[in-house]
């Protein structure tokens, strides 16, 4: 049974929105504490698994990357959590991705914990492995295979800093949506079943059909390791809970290995359960690529018919639904990325730009705000963190109300929500 603890003394949403409970509180200002660190698992488990896989496609290599480290990458549950999933060896620690560029990892390590801004700390430890780790990745980067494509004229203007597209060329998956609403609805086991018989139905006695042959094996490796992560935590979470004295706490941890055991193999029934499985897979999403603006879409919109069901049975309450939404901000604010010196200049903080989307229209053109939106709202003032950004779709129809709710949480100096008008964007 979810419940929440009372609010803390200070508020953080101000008085008009409250403030987090007291274990989120102080799990807040933990992750606050926590300085930035550079995490070299990835790297290591990178570099092994392309060292280990050179003759197969480059897809069943990404594939299996993503498996090792999915499988061997250091796993935990906060004490204050009701979600698992962690992008690293620790919160707010940064993995290396060798894969996209090493030259400027290298000429850096002595610098990282002395930068002006955006410091991570990192141990010598790290630092001689990342350098034994160098000379594999030389001429095998992205960042390499970029500029070997660039015209002369171009690369020219880019040696002289005159244009700076490193952001774009050391960076995999960016400014995308998952369809999230169809992982809920579905499962992960349903577009497993789907490669399958796609696969399956190949005629590999055509060379054509060898490379979508490959793609669809590599997809169900990744589908297949995404799972076995969920279960890792299942697994944990349990041996947590037959070690746990405090009674309510044992009950989450039992009830969180239950929800792994399920999502996001199988579709969701409940609001713990959607959560549970979109964070996971945004999760795997973050390990697997270097990008940023991986976004959670139209969070409102998708979530909502769980949470509408459990507030009926009395499952979930406005404050526990609330209290877990907090829970998910602070696990995507614990997601980070460490760009080069030059980049950090052009892109100050770490922003990783996790959007969330609410308000707006349904297809009929009626207003498409719900309860869940306002519970949306009170989180993101309550947490008031920079991660996640929050988008607020507005139109003629928009009431008062929201839009009011909308300008509280500007008021708390967040620079948050941006405001998108449908009446612009969306075509007519």
């Amino acid at each position: 049974m979810a419940t929440a603890a009372p609010s803390t003394p200070t508020a953080l949403g101000g008085p008009h929105f409250g403030g987090l409970t007291e274990r989120m509180a102080a799990w807040r200002e933990e992750i606050l504490d926590t300085e930035p660190s550079v995490c070299v698992e990835r790297a290591v488990i990178t570099t092994q698994t392309y060292r280990d896989n050179a003759d197969q496609p480059l897809d069943m290599i990404r594939a299996l990357m993503l498996k090792n480290v999915l499988e061997q990458m250091t796993i935990y549950i906060e004490p204050a959590s009701r979600l698992a999933g962690n992008q690293a060896s620790a919160n707010r620690a940064a993995p290396i991705m060798p894969e996209y560029a090493m030259d400027w990892v290298i000429d850096e390590l002595d610098e990282f914990a002395k930068r002006p801004g955006d410091r991570f700390t990192i141990s010598e430890q790290a630092k001689q492995t990342l350098r034994e780790l160098a000379p594999f990745w030389r001429g095998r980067t992205l960042k390499e295979h970029a500029l070997a494509l660039m015209p002369a004229d171009a690369k020219r203007f880019y040696d002289l800093g005159i244009i700076h597209p490193e952001g774009n060329i050391t960076s995999g998956d960016a400014h995308i949506a998952v369809n999230y609403r169809r992982l809920l609805a579905d499962g992960l086991a349903t577009y497993r079943r789907r490669a399958q018989a796609a696969l399956d139905a190949l005629d590999l006695t055509d060379p054509s059909q060898l490379e979508t042959a490959a793609f669809y094996r590599s997809l169900i490796v990744v589908f297949d390791a995404v799972v076995a992560f969920a279960h890792r935590y299942a697994d944990l979470a349990e041996q947590l809970a037959a070690a746990e004295t405090d009674a309510d706490r044992r009950s989450e941890l039992q009830e969180l290995a239950r929800v792994l055991r399920v999502v996001p193999e199988h579709p969701a029934t409940t609001f713990h359960e959607a959560v549970q499985s979109i964070w996971l897979v945004h999760v795997a999403l973050q390990i697997e690529s270097n990008g940023h603006s991986l976004s959670y879409g139209r969070l409102d919109q998708y979530l909502w018919p769980f949470l509408r069901d459990d507030l009926e049975t009395g499952r979930e309450t406005d404050a526990s639904a609330t209290e877990l939404l907090t829970n998910l901000w602070l696990k995507t604010f614990a997601v980070n990325k460490i760009r080069s010196w030059s980049h950090t200049r052009f892109s100050a903080g770490s922003p990783l730009y996790q959007n969330v989307t609410i308000g707006g229209q349904h297809a009929d053109g009626s207003d498409a705000v719900n309860r869940l939106s306002y519970l949306i709202i009170t989180s993101v003032a309550q947490a008031h963190l920079p991660q996640p950004n929050l988008t607020v779709r507005y139109h003629h129809g928009l009431s008062d109300h929201f839009m009011n709710e909308a300008i509280e949480l500007m008021r708390l100096g967040t620079g948050m929500p941006a405001f998108n008008s449908d009446e612009i964007i969306i075509p007519r």
